[in-house]
């Protein structure tokens, strides 16, 4: 590269280019009509692959299935031409044929070739419809190198024809043949009750990419899905190019009477667990759309609008969640809020049928979404006018009323059968919430069985600090780890503990303040770090409670003021680095007693020794001994720490499930405790010496650890 090459680019403009004076209007480039579609066809059928094909070919089918959805259509012929042409022919009402005011043209030629124009805006040609943009006809148009339009209407058969988009006449077959531009015309009479359309397209070769093509296979699929949600509907696929397996050429018809119950039973691969349920009803809400005024502005207007919901379920002995859904027959592969309030219902209708008729233990938590919907297939329409889309592809429905409408119609339905007192029907019923149930307990078996296998595989490859005396358990949720204050008190709590479930934590004295200390600092820390490293579960951002190895973290300390200080800081480093555990309820103090009172002479049922927790508890104790003529050995020891009491009563008055007492630590108010934690804690001495002497007096001892 030579010198001059490697110069940057802004230092070899001119004086006029970098002032910008060269750069003026006429280098704008203002497409008009349909030449955006052919500049950028992506963003208007996604691709120009295979799947772009067949995206056009699904917006005329649809805009003649719209005329079905009204009620004007039963019968909708799709033939693929041996020439490569594709026709859609219908018997709705016709396009309109008739002069548009605003543009002087016939309704066949604005609707295809204006982006935008159709009868599906004003809501008055169609309650609900697939088409929504009014860019489906026009697009397809726009990317034909051929288009031919017959409409049957008003007693006279109108034809016109669109190379790439302009409107006009061809004199031969096929794209190829010359072209003169014009309007629709009249080619002949025929009866007046007869209607409909048909439509004929060459697709653009200049626009797809050469191995594109259409897919049989899809198509069947595409018109079958549609007879099954259109019921009455017939839909014939006639295949002249030999798409079919081996270049065979056929014909398929498809018709459903059934609706989408057949739908349902169809998808349905597995032996069934109840019949298919039919959830139907409706609701309304109120939006804000603009409304083009009699002075032609675009007006803010609330309008209210009716949502219809229909839904076909039933559960099955499998284990797969088939759920097909849609929206004026329109299939939204990616879901949305129609989808998401379907799915919220089921599980919350679920479980409170369960909690109703306890087929859940108490201790035993809700079932979750995947639960409910496990060995369920589903098929979930909504019928609205001018429902939220997001794009034209029409993948995913954005209209969040949808959610609360369909969410309520499927809460009401699927109560009723839960509850029913029929007999098949509550049997049923029965059978599908103890499916569920099974479910929830073999999703939580698997999770533990995963969680005990990580926490072998941690045993296994880290090395974890030698003095932790470990459980044998695998149970998570039943394993307790105990941080023990001191070696000392160790070798005690090695003897009084559960070994099947209850593991231990030395810990040298008091531990490194995290509150002022960085992170890198209590990494280094040897205690710190070997807590960590036992519970498993990493630390800060990053500390994931799932991958916790116990269930239960105790804190046993003294029964003094070094203790209190020592469990102060240990729970500076939960707040700080491990506050899930906290949230979640799972760390806890132990309450080790101060005092053991030796009783002379106990009476029948009475306990040989009585153990208090504070002075004052002592003093209440011994005088309500004198009081009830309870002999009592005045030797009254007092325990100077963990250490100084047998295993036998460190198992009794603090390990032992049965006999102690723990106290759960909680942050109820979050702010607040982390203000306390940063001024008890924290850096500045002079807010915390102020705390203490303004509140020395009026500090209850008793309530240091609560």
């Amino acid at each position: 590269m030579t010198a001059e090459m490697s110069v940057p680019s802004t230092a070899l403009l001119t004086g006029a280019d970098r002032d910008g004076s060269n750069y003026t209007a006429r280098h704008l480039l203002v497409l008009e009509g349909l030449e955006a579609v052919r500049k950028r066809p992506g963003m208007y059928i996604g691709s120009t692959d295979s799947r772009g094909l067949m995206h056009c070919l699904w917006e005329i089918i649809d805009n003649s299935v719209d005329e079905a959805l009204g009620g004007y259509c039963d019968h909708i012929d799709v033939l693929l031409h041996d020439d490569g042409s594709v026709e859609v022919r219908d018997n709705g009402r016709g396009i309109p044929v008739d002069v548009e005011p605003k543009t002087g043209m016939s309704g066949v030629e604005v609707v295809m070739t204006k982006l935008h124009a159709g009868g599906k805006f004003g809501g008055g040609s169609y309650a609900a419809s697939g088409g929504l943009h009014g860019v489906g006809a026009s697009v397809v148009n726009a990317l034909s190198s051929r288009l031919d339009v017959e409409v049957d209407r008003g007693g006279h058969t109108h034809a016109v024809s669109f190379r790439r988009g302009v409107p006009g006449a061809f004199s031969g077959r096929g794209p190829e043949g010359s072209f003169t531009e014009g309007g629709l015309k009249k080619t002949k009479k025929i009866p007046k009750n007869r209607l409909g359309t048909r439509i004929r397209y060459w697709a653009d070769r200049q626009i797809f990419l050469k191995d594109a093509k259409l897919s049989l296979e899809n198509l069947h699929q595409r018109a079958r899905q549609t007879a099954f949600l259109v019921p009455g509907l017939t839909i014939v696929v006639r295949d002249e190019m030999g798409l079919g397996e081996g270049g065979t050429k056929g014909e398929e018809s498809f018709r459903y009477d059934g609706g989408i119950s057949e739908f349902c039973e169809y998808l349905a691969s597995d032996k069934p667990v109840c019949d298919v349920l039919r959830f139907s009803g409706q609701g309304s809400f109120k939006e804000t759309v603009p409304v083009l005024d009699d002075h032609g502005q675009m007006t803010p207007t609330e309008v209210t609008r009716d949502l219809g919901v229909d839904v076909a379920l039933r559960w099955g002995t499998g284990y797969d969640t088939t759920l097909r859904s849609f929206v004026n027959i329109i299939a939204t592969p990616k879901g949305g809020t129609h989808v998401a309030g379907f799915e919220r219902s089921v599980a919350k209708t679920m479980n409170e049928a369960l909690r109703a008729q306890k087929l859940l233990r108490v201790a035993e938590d809700d079932i979750v979404k995947d639960d409910a919907l496990e060995g369920l297939t589903a098929v979930v329409t909504v019928r609205l006018a001018e429902p939220q889309f997001e794009g034209q592809t029409k993948e995913v429905l954005g209209t969040s009323a949808a959610n609360r409408i369909v969410a309520n119609v499927v809460a009401k339905e699927l109560k009723a059968f839960l509850t029913s007192t029929k007999r098949d029907a509550k049997a049923q019923a029965r059978a599908v919430m103890e499916k569920a149930v099974a479910a929830a307990r073999t999703r939580i078996a698997a999770r533990q069985h995963k969680e005990a296998q990580r926490r072998k595989t941690a045993l296994e490859t880290s090395s974890l600090p030698a003095k932790l005396a470990d459980c044998r358990s695998d149970d998570v949720e039943r394993s307790e780890l105990f941080i023990v204050e001191g070696d000392s008190a160790l070798g005690t709590a090695k003897l009084a503990r559960n070994s099947e479930f209850q593991a231990l934590l030395p810990i040298r004295g008091k531990i490194l303040n995290v509150q002022k200390s960085s992170v890198s600092d209590m990494l280094k820390n040897a205690e710190c770090g070997a807590i960590i490293q036992v519970i498993g579960a990493g630390s800060g951002r990053t500390f994931d409670i799932d991958a916790a190895r116990y269930g239960k973290i105790i804190l046993l300390v003294d029964a003094d003021v070094d203790g209190a200080h020592i469990r102060c800081l240990l729970l500076t480093l939960f707040q700080r680095y491990m506050r899930p555990m906290v949230e979640s309820g799972r760390v806890f103090a132990a309450v080790p007693p101060l005092h053991r009172i030796e009783l002379s002479q106990p009476k029948k049922g009475q306990e040989k020794y009585v153990y208090t927790y504070s002075d004052r508890e002592l003093r209440e104790t011994l005088l309500e001994l004198q009081r009830t003529n309870v002999r009592y050995k005045d030797s009254i020891q007092r325990y100077k720490g963990l250490g100084e009491m047998d295993a036998d009563q460190l198992a009794e008055t603090t390990m032992d499930p049965r006999h102690r007492t723990l106290r759960r630590i909680n942050i109820s108010d979050l702010e607040a405790s982390e203000q306390v934690f940063d001024l008890l804690m924290g850096n500045e001495v002079a807010p915390r010496k102020e705390f203490i002497t303004g509140s020395a007096a009026t500090l209850d001892r008793s309530r240091i650890d609560a």
